[in-house]
């Protein structure tokens, strides 16, 4: 990397560092999660007290120090300052920026992931579709982004699709139904479901919804609503799939379940 560099990102988390620094953990389109120093970031008449805090969105000018990365200039595009007036709003977009924390490493490619966690909290931002709806496209996107896909497409046992139906055989086991089991790792159809004592019915919007929020661009997501029901059966399966393939705590969470 060049001396001095300019690369566009989110702030995902800030630590206080000596009397006066911070610690900023940046998403970035160019080069993936970084770490950077601000330093004065919170001195009273600093130029970087508001956009060195979490979920501000800009560009962000670098030189690469002998350990680390300082920040020189900023230039900030959307502080989501909606959220930080709803407590509740605040959390979720807290959680979303943990989240993606933890999952994204230095120098990796997370293009996409920035930008899921942009749409995700602009759409909380905008209070459109609820809040709940919300963290279940953010969960379900993010984890298939990650390679931990839930197969929602077909049986993980046979192979029978749900709009598939070509014969009679099929048609007779698609009438059974389908189920989820995150120990399985997505859907059973009625007559393979035996196979796994932990899977459950699922209502076909609940599945429809799954594969519309894994199969579609990151732009058009957050373009939909579910009923109390749906939301259920997509919250405990979400939930599940993530306990099983990501299995992390997440102190954010624990927070906006409190609330």
């Amino acid at each position: 990397m060049p001396a001095s560099t300019t690369v566009t990102g989110m702030v995902l988390s800030a630590m206080p560092v000596g009397d006066f620094d911070k610690r900023l953990v940046i998403l970035t389109k160019e080069i993936g999660k970084i770490s950077a120093f601000v330093k004065g970031a919170r001195r009273p008449n600093s130029a970087f007290l508001a956009c060195s805090q979490p979920f501000s969105f800009g560009e962000f000018t670098l030189y690469a120090g002998r350990s680390a990365y300082n920040i020189q200039a900023v230039e900030i595009t959307n502080y989501f300052a909606e959220l930080r007036d709803d407590f509740e709003s605040l959390f979720y977009g807290m959680y979303f920026c943990e989240f993606a924390d933890y999952l994204t490493k230095e120098n990796n490619d997370d293009k996409e992931i920035l930008k899921l966690l942009y749409q995700s909290l602009k759409s909380l931002a905008k209070k459109v579709i609820p809040n709940q709806l919300i963290k279940s496209i953010f969960e379900l996107k993010i984890i298939s982004l990650n390679g931990e896909t839930p197969q929602v497409f077909e049986c993980v046992k046979c192979g029978l699709q749900p709009e598939g139906l070509h014969s009679n055989e099929t048609i007779s086991r698609s009438y059974l139904g389908y189920y989820f089991s995150a120990q399985s790792g997505g859907i059973l159809c009625g007559a393979c479901k035996g196979q796994d004592k932990t899977a459950f019915m699922v209502n076909t919007s609940t599945l429809y919804a799954m594969q519309y929020i894994i199969s579609k661009e990151i732009e058009k997501l957050f373009t939909f609503k579910v009923t109390d029901e749906i939301q259920k059966e997509l919250n405990r399966c979400i939930k599940l799939h993530i306990d099983r393939y990501i299995d992390h705590e997440f102190k954010s969470l624990e927070m906006l379940k409190s609330l």
